[in-house]
């Protein structure tokens, strides 16, 4: 019973399927740190040729660091703009105190009803020594709401991860736990053998991407990457390409991405302020929105209120150039 609901579920906000590429939005700041909606919509309406299913607020759109109020402008811009791109969000509920998702997750349901939003995404409640049972309490707590759900394993954040027969338990219990994105590199629960259902497998760590569809032997069915931010028609040739078997050009253009996205990441990571993802690619779509005039416009402001180092733009017009990924006229010009 619960995969042919869990089916019914899919279908109804995925007729065509889930997509395989996700992208968690960058959000976007004018000079004086309010969220810019002339920069965010130009953003989406970049991508969307090639994503048009995002998660919003997550940890590269500063989902940790925005207050309610925050929260609340960016979803109703981008409810806005989603209906004009036939796009879906994702709502990214970052709490992790327990009971804490819980109650924003009711209250953001009866707040902004929209056929635009396709769930809710969660995390584990924070803590190195919680007990899987008390992690699957508190997210099976949240299930029992019955909003389409996306379970979220970040132990970056959360200090713990949820287990492969914790996950498995869940996906037997609640047809509405839908998706299941890995950010941990570890990849535990897709590599354990645990039956996950029929539960959409997406990987959400970056680099070697080629490998870790399940076309070319790996164990996901897609991406929820930050940097389909910044190489959405990339991301989405890499899938094609292993999708249908052309597995040395994917390969290929994996590597091409990788080289850029690692490099530029290195640069940004010691910054005092900001997520080092949300920074290194807000440093390449800087370029790819200014081109050719990507230097002489003032670097990205973050959500801390401090602009990104004009040398980390700099250093990602030099890469994109180098990996011949660099449009002639950026798409913000």
């Amino acid at each position: 019973m619960t995969h042919s609901s869990r089916a019914e579920l899919v279908a109804e906000y995925f007729p065509t399927g889930i997509p395989r590429l996700w992208c968690p939005l960058l959000t976007h700041y004018d000079a004086a740190g309010r969220i810019d909606a002339p920069r965010m919509r130009a953003h989406l309406h970049h991508i969307s040729p090639w994503v048009r299913s995002f998660l919003a607020p997550g940890s590269t759109g500063d989902g940790w660091e925005m207050n309610d109020e925050e929260r609340s402008r960016l979803l109703s811009l981008l409810l806005e703009v989603a209906g004009q791109i036939d796009a879906r969000v994702l709502v990214g509920v970052l709490r992790t105190e327990r009971g804490e998702a819980y109650r924003s997750v009711q209250e953001i349901a009866t707040q902004m009803p929209s056929d635009r939003v396709c769930g809710f995404t969660v995390t584990p409640p924070r803590g190195a020594d919680l007990a899987q049972d008390t992690i699957k309490e508190d997210l099976a707590e949240i299930l029992s709401l019955g909003h389409p759900t996306a379970l979220y394993q970040l132990p970056q954040i959360t200090e713990n991860e949820m287990s492969p027969h914790t996950v498995s338990e869940l996906a037997e219990r609640y047809q509405n736990f839908y998706l299941f994105k890995d950010t941990s590199g570890a990849d535990r629960v897709a590599h354990s053998g645990e039956s996950t259902s029929d539960v959409f497998m997406v990987r959400g760590a970056e680099g070697d991407y080629a490998r870790h569809l399940k076309a070319a032997g790996g164990s996901y069915d897609g991406f929820l990457l930050s940097t389909a931010n910044s190489f959405p028609e990339e991301l989405s040739q890499v899938i094609d390409l292993v999708q249908s078997g052309t597995l040395t050009e994917a390969r290929s253009l994996s590597t091409r991405v990788e080289a850029v996205v690692t490099a530029v990441f290195q640069s940004v990571a010691s910054l005092p302020f900001g997520n080092p993802f949300a920074n290194a690619n807000k440093a390449v779509d800087h370029v790819r929105a200014f081109h050719p005039r990507s230097t002489a416009v003032a670097p990205p402001m973050t959500h801390s209120g401090e602009r990104l180092p004009l040398q980390a733009v700099e250093l990602a017009e030099r890469l994109l150039q180098e990996q011949d990924l660099l449009s002639q006229t950026g798409y913000y010009v």
